[in-house]
């Protein structure tokens, strides 16, 4: 192992992230209520510019009068991006008037690393300000070719800052790469195979080489359970922590993907239990339902049984 290791910094269960628009206050309450672990309340695409300054509004009057914290959820807010007029009023607004009641900033379309660090600066001017004792986190959107070629860098200088995420959006990486798709998230039949691999794929190896959570986007076909089951589990594969939901019935889908089954967690502690008996023995690998096992199983057990405690912890 490399004497340079990169430990997360922050552990959150991200199962499922529900997109909430900001526009839409009579959604709040009932997002809260869903079961979900994250919920961003959106001020950026789901909100249309003649909405941004009242969904700014509804947003920090939800913050502060809704018990996010008494039903689990874990609280973030997508501000509008570096390149308009709205994203500062956006970070010193939500921060001055509901800073303690906010968990991370979602930072959409980052580009270069300087893209992050000009809102942490803000968050770090603005906490002391306010002299917030909660430190705010920031995750970051990787939505555009530019964000995607810059993502290993992106990650290597986040890790000594706030950022805890990233998160693949789809929609507009597609946009951004001029790629043909039949929806968000779905797949091109005419491509054989899932056309969104390498680009998660290769978020997910920069995020786990810094210590950072890979979140899988959105799935735009509500009306498609399998099909948002099997990007989820796509996602899952490539070692990615959760999914976003933009309707309230994908959180069960993703819940279900993203949460170790019992099988997979008895099994976890049998290799563990098996690999301890066998170092008690001075054996360095051991046998297991007919099959080798050594400490890279030890460590792939230990991933299984850390994240379940702490979905156990937190339900």
């Amino acid at each position: 192992m490399s004497h340079t290791l990169y430990e997360a910094s922050v552990l959150r269960v991200q199962r499922c992230e529900l997109a909430v628009p900001g526009s839409n206050p009579g959604m709040f309450e009932k997002a809260m209520k869903s079961g979900v672990d994250f919920i961003f309340l959106d001020l950026e695409d789901a909100v249309a510019p003649d909405d941004k300054i009242k969904a700014r509004k509804n947003v920090i009057e939800a913050l502060n009068d809704l018990d996010w914290k008494g039903h689990g959820v874990t609280i973030s807010v997508r501000i509008n991006g570096l390149d308009t007029q709205f994203m500062v009023r956006d970070v010193v607004d939500l921060v001055e008037q509901a800073g303690h009641r906010i968990d991370t900033i979602l930072i959409p379309k980052v580009g270069v690393y300087a893209d992050v660090y000009m809102v942490e600066a803000m968050l770090n001017q603005l906490e002391m300000q306010q002299g917030l004792k909660n430190r705010i986190g920031t995750e970051a959107l990787i939505e555009t070719a530019l964000g995607m070629a810059n993502v290993e860098d992106i990650a290597r200088n986040g890790v000594s800052g706030r950022l805890e995420a990233l998160h693949f959006g789809v929609a507009d990486y597609a946009a951004s790469n001029r790629a043909r798709t039949t929806n968000i998230g779905g797949l091109n039949p005419d491509y054989p195979g899932d056309q969104w691999h390498a680009a998660i794929s290769r978020m997910t190896v920069a995020c786990r080489a810094y210590g950072l959570r890979p979140i899988d986007g959105p799935f735009g076909d509500i009306k498609d359970p399998d099909g948002y089951k099997l990007a989820a589990k796509r996602a899952a594969a490539l070692g990615c922590e959760g999914k976003w939901a933009i309707h309230p019935s994908q959180i069960v889908l993703a819940n279900d993907v993203f949460t170790p089954p019992a099988g997979e967690i008895e099994k976890a502690h049998r290799i563990l239990a098996a690999l301890a008996e066998a170092a008690a023995q001075g054996k360095g690998a051991a046998a297991l339902d007919g099959r080798l096992i050594d400490a890279a199983s030890a460590r792939m057990a230990n991933n299984v049984v850390k994240m379940a405690e702490a979905i156990a912890a937190k339900t």
